[in-house]
């Protein structure tokens, strides 16, 4: 990938990590990946702030509060969710969820703060938002499953410590088990940002596919593209060499950003992991 990304960081240079414009044109080419790095880290962000609630909610309630009858059923179908291939949530998106998003997100947000740049524009529900969401959707069941048993490494006896000084149950939570396993809590939350940034197919689906400048997000009902969505759409029908060198150089980027992330994550998660003897160290 390196050697792939030469020629185009040879004829652009810095400008290919700075630029706006994407020209295919014979004659007139010229590559940048910076709206797309923006696009992935905007839908990115937008399924951190949706999934991770609900994950670490769930997380949280299979552990600390749901009855024994209902924790199996419930842990499985949170995993059944990571079975589900990325095709059918962007079929299921553009066909069914965007619609809801417009009635009850989009339009509200738009008529009360469109007077903020984030919710400026027309809504219209293939945009930066209902990808975002569509991500945030696709991550709970990475961050539940971890979370979950990061929760449950706790030591009990942390819990009856915090029992015997008069805490509640909410108390013993949000101080004592969410505080003991904060780190492989965040690692979770970064393995499932792993999974937000380099999904393709169904962020591609209904996120509006724009190229170039209109690609950089300034508003979150405006079309863009991610660095995934924008090789899916574009590498097969690339035609000179410059044009697939450019492709292969937004993959590289798009690796060494995933590199980083999962790295992190496991480091993190193996930490909290380190059992000895059935004990946490």
């Amino acid at each position: 990938m390196v050697s792939g990304s030469i020629p185009v960081l040879g004829e652009f240079g810095f400008d290919f990590f700075v630029g706006t414009a994407w020209n295919p044109v014979e004659g007139r080419e010229i590559f940048s990946a910076l709206p797309y790095v923006m696009g992935t880290l905007v839908t990115s962000g937008i399924a951190l702030l949706i999934g991770v609630p609900l994950s670490l909610g769930i997380a949280i309630f299979l552990v600390e509060m749901s009855p024994k009858f209902l924790r199996v059923p419930i842990g499985y179908l949170v995993e059944l969710l990571a079975a589900v291939p990325s095709v059918i949530y962007g079929l299921w998106g553009l066909f069914v969820f965007r619609f809801w998003i417009i009635d009850y997100i989009e339009i509200p947000l738009s008529t009360y703060f469109g007077w903020l740049p984030i919710f400026s524009g027309s809504p219209f529900g293939l945009d930066l938002l209902t990808a975002g969401a569509i991500l945030g959707i696709m991550i709970i069941p990475t961050v539940a499953s971890l979370s979950k048993e990061v929760i449950s490494a706790v030591p009990n006896s942390i819990r009856e410590g915090a029992y015997s000084i008069g805490a509640t149950k909410w108390e013993v939570i949000r101080h004592w088990v969410i505080s003991y396993g904060r780190s492989g809590i965040f690692g979770a939350v970064i393995l499932g940002l792993g999974r937000a940034v380099g999904e393709t197919m169904a962020v591609a689906m209904v996120i509006g596919n724009a190229t170039g400048p209109a690609a950089m997000p300034t508003s979150l009902f405006q079309t863009g593209q991610t660095m995934a969505s924008l090789i899916a759409n574009g590498f097969l029908e690339a035609t000179g060499p410059l044009e697939v060198s450019a492709y292969v150089g937004v993959g590289l980027i798009l690796l060494l950003i995933s590199l980083f992330i999962n790295v992190g994550a496991h480091l993190m998660i193996t930490r909290v992991f380190k059992v000895k003897g059935g004990a946490i160290e």
